[in-house]
């Protein structure tokens, strides 16, 4: 119960932001608590997670094992999109859709809710190498090739949570600590920047246009990211040996919903954000009672 409760009070973050936006919305600007939350409160979000305990062998392993976790699943999924889809516009959504996952906004403060503060360190490593993932994988296959990896990189390197992260790794690993009176301004940004994405979430939501999607992509994307991939971590991860706590961060990580972020791109590079976004609304609806159902069963 207590779980339960914590997972419905994250989700109710997301509700405040999508009734806001119903209920006052062109007074709310969106764009905004983006440019805040990108540009200010995210770099304390992942220099807050990254400096809250030592780095181990986990949280190197955990971020490495993400990503060669996607990158096998992507072997798996590009031939499959191929054959059910002869629109390369389709296929790029399929395949995006079932390998990226909102692992900051949402994995974070989940990790939280299910695992305490001892995850963050984890989530947040993670969390960096899903922007790579993103800003390379999933660049490459929304503009169907057409845009180079080294573009790719250079706008990875715009953000600036991620020069905060390379700075908070490296204040880690040389065994500083931050002074006890900066650590309750950093922790209140922290949790700040959590509150304020998953309204911005709950936000975009409210805006998703529900147009007509085709059935089979919507069942390619739903198999793929809550059978298929959970499937293939029950039977791999264990092979790794991890302990308990990085199994189920990572499990969780592997199967969040798909951000805001994801629609962006597709718009920028014309590859149907209608449908990304319709597809990121259906995610993250049937997300929150296979959340519930995974508690129960799987993250023990």
């Amino acid at each position: 119960m207590d779980v339960a409760l914590s997972i419905g009070g994250i989700y109710l973050f997301i509700l405040l932001g999508f009734l806001a936006k119903r209920y006052f919305a062109e007074r709310i600007h969106e764009s905004t608590l983006v440019l805040l939350s990108i540009y200010f409160l995210q770099p304390m979000l992942v220099f807050w997670g990254l400096t809250r305990r030592p780095i181990d062998r986990g949280a190197v392993e955990t971020p490495g094992l993400f990503v060669g976790f996607i990158l096998l699943f992507l072997l798996l999924a590009v031939p499959l999109a191929g054959r059910f889809f002869a629109d390369p516009k389709e296929r790029s959504i399929a395949i995006v859709s079932s390998i990226i996952g909102n692992t900051g906004n949402l994995g974070i403060p989940l990790g939280i809710a299910l695992f305490g503060e001892a995850s963050v360190l984890y989530t947040s490593m993670i969390n960096l190498a899903n922007v790579f993932l993103v800003y390379t994988v999933g660049v490459y296959f929304y503009s169907r090739g057409s845009f180079s990896v080294r573009e790719s990189l250079l706008n990875i390197l715009k953000l600036p949570a991620i020069w905060f992260g390379l700075g908070a790794i490296a204040f880690n690993l040389s065994g500083a600590s931050l002074p006890r009176p900066l650590e309750l301004p950093l922790t209140m940004g922290a949790y700040s920047t959590m509150v304020l994405q998953l309204m911005i979430f709950g936000i975009y939501l409210a805006t998703v246009k529900l147009h007509r999607l085709r059935r089979e992509l919507a069942l390619f994307v739903v198999g793929a990211k809550f059978v298929v991939i959970p499937l293939l971590a029950w039977g791999l991860l264990p092979l790794a040996g991890l302990d308990p706590l990085l199994f189920n961060v990572l499990l969780l990580e592997l199967i969040v919903p798909m951000a805001v972020m994801n629609v962006n791109l597709a718009a920028l590079y014309g590859c149907r954000p209608d449908q990304v976004a319709f597809l990121t609304f259906l995610t993250s609806l049937i997300f929150l009672g296979y959340l519930f159902v995974m508690v129960q069963w799987a993250f023990r």
